[in-house]
C-alpha cells in the first residue's frame, strides 16, 4: 500500500499555472489518450507498451533551424535556446505506439538533484558533471533543497518555458532528480564515500535521510509545475509517463559496492521513495548491479525494472536474447520491465520468448514506414480488448 510521507506544500498559483498549460490530448499525440490506457496496463502488468520513433517524412511544421549554442553552458541551460532546439526535434519525430510525447528540455545533468544541494555545475558538451562540495563531513551543516541555487531556479525556469513553447503540443516531464547514495557520492565525491562506508557508516545513513527528505520536497515542486489535468506526469529521463506521481530511481554507485551495502544504505530509503511515489520505476544499469536485484524485487512497492545493458548503445541493447532470463525472473517477481534500444528486428522474438504482459519496448527505427510495420506487426500481441490499431 502506497503511503505519503510529509512534505513541502507547493503554492497555489503554481497548481493553477499547470492546469492553464497542460492539456490532456497533445495535439502532436492524437492517440495519446489510447496510449496513456496501455501504459496504465503495462504498469499493472498486464498489457504491453511499445515506443517507436523515426524521423518523420513531412515535418509537423515548418520550423527554421533554433540558433546553435554557443558554448557547453548554453547547450544544456540556454534560454531559449534549449527549448526551441526541443520544438524543432519534437515537429521531425515520428511518435508511435505508446511513445510519450515529451520534451527532453528537462534532461540537463542525471542528478540535478546534488545541483541544489550545494554541488557546482560543471558543463561540458557531451554531459554535465557535478562538484563536490562536503569536504569536512563533520561539520558540514544538514543537506536541505536550496530552492535559492542556480539549478533549482533554472530548472524551473526551463520547466516553465518549455510548458510555454510547447503550447499544447507536446508535454514537459519533471528533471532527473535522481537519490539516495548517488547524489551522496556527487556532493562528497565517489571515491571518498567508498570510503565513508567503513569510517562513518552512520553518516552516510543520515545523509541519505535527508537526500530523500529533499527529494521529496524538489520532486512535489516540479511536479506541480508539469502533472497534467488527471494528475499524471512524465519523468522525463526514459519517457516514463504514470497517472500519477511517477519517477525512475536508481543507484549506478552500487556497481562500486555489496549487496550487504545495498541493504544498508539504499534500500531503506529506495522502499520510503517507492512507498511515497505513486508509480516506481527503477534504472539498473549494467551487469555490475545484478547482484542487488533480488533486493529490489523484493521491494514491495517498486512496480517496474528498466535494464541498461553495459552495450545498450553498440550493439548488444535490450533486444538481445542473452537478457531474456533476466526479463522473465523480473516479471516473475511481480514487477514490469522496461527494455531500451531494442532493434526492430528484436521485438517480435523478445515478446514471443518472455511473453508481452508488462513489457514496455523502446526503440527507433530509421524510417517511418519502417515504424508503421513494425506496430502493425506487434498488434496481435497486445490485450485482445484493445488489439486494434
Amino acid at each position: 500500500m502506497k503511503t505519503t510521507p510529509p512534505t513541502s506544500t507547493a503554492p497555489g498559483s503554481v497548481r493553477a499555472e499547470h492546469h492553464e498549460r497542460i492539456p490532456i490530448d497533445p495535439t502532436w499525440k492524437p492517440d495519446w489518450s489510447r496510449a496513456k490506457r496501455r501504459l496504465r496496463g503495462w504498469w499493472r502488468g498486464e498489457d504491453l507498451a511499445v515506443s517507436v520513433t523515426a524521423p518523420l517524412d513531412v515535418p509537423r511544421l515548418s520550423l527554421p533551424l533554433p540558433p546553435q549554442p554557443v558554448d557547453a553552458r548554453d547547450k544544456w541551460v540556454g534560454r531559449p535556446g534549449r527549448v526551441r532546439r526541443e520544438t524543432h526535434r519534437l515537429s521531425r519525430t515520428y511518435l508511435g505506439g505508446e511513445c510519450v510525447p515529451v520534451s527532453h528540455t528537462m534532461c540537463i545533468g542525471a542528478g540535478d538533484l546534488a545541483a541544489m544541494l550545494g554541488c557546482g555545475w560543471r558543463f561540458s558538451d557531451p554531459t554535465v558533471w557535478f562538484e563536490p562540495c562536503i569536504s569536512d563531513p563533520d561539520h558540514h551543516p544538514p543537506l536541505t533543497l536550496d530552492r535559492g541555487s542556480e539549478a533549482f531556479q533554472t530548472l524551473t525556469q526551463l520547466l516553465r518555458d518549455d510548458i510555454q513553447q510547447a503550447a499544447g503540443r507536446y508535454l514537459t516531464g519533471i528533471p532527473d532528480l535522481v537519490e539516495n547514495f548517488d547524489i551522496l557520492a556527487a556532493l562528497r565525491d565517489p571515491q571518498t564515500l567508498l570510503l565513508d562506508i567503513y569510517d562513518r557508516p552512520g553518516w552516510i545513513e543520515q545523509k541519505i535521510d535527508e537526500i530523500n527528505g529533499a527529494f521529496f520536497e524538489a520532486f512535489d515542486h516540479f511536479y506541480e509545475l508539469a502533472r497534467d489535468d488527471e494528475g499524471g506526469c512524465v519523468f522525463t529521463a526514459f519517457g516514463l509517463w504514470g497517472p500519477g506521481k511517477t519517477a525512475k530511481v536508481q543507484c549506478d554507485a552500487c556497481s562500486m559496492f555489496g549487496p550487504d551495502q545495498f541493504k544498508q544504505f539504499v534500500v531503506p530509503a529506495l522502499t520510503e521513495q517507492c512507498d511515497w511515489l505513486d508509480y516506481s520505476m527503477y534504472h539498473l544499469d549494467g551487469e555490475e548491479c545484478w547482484p542487488n536485484l533480488d533486493l529490489l524485487l523484493a521491494i514491495e512497492s517498486l512496480d517496474a525494472i528498466e535494464w541498461t545493458p553495459k552495450l545498450a548503445y553498440a550493439n548488444e541493447g535490450g533486444g538481445h536474447p542473452k537478457w531474456y532470463d533476466l526479463y522473465r525472473r523480473i516479471k516473475a517477481a511481480g514487477k514490469s520491465v522496461q527494455a531500451i534500444c531494442v532493434k526492430p528486428d528484436e521485438v517480435i522474438p523478445l515478446l514471443d520468448a518472455v511473453g508481452p504482459e508488462g513489457m514496455y519496448i523502446q526503440c527507433h527505427a530509421a524510417r517511418e514506414m519502417e515504424a508503421e510495420a513494425l506496430l502493425k506487426s506487434v498488434q496481435p500481441y497486445y490485450q485482445a480488448s484493445d488489439a486494434t490499431p
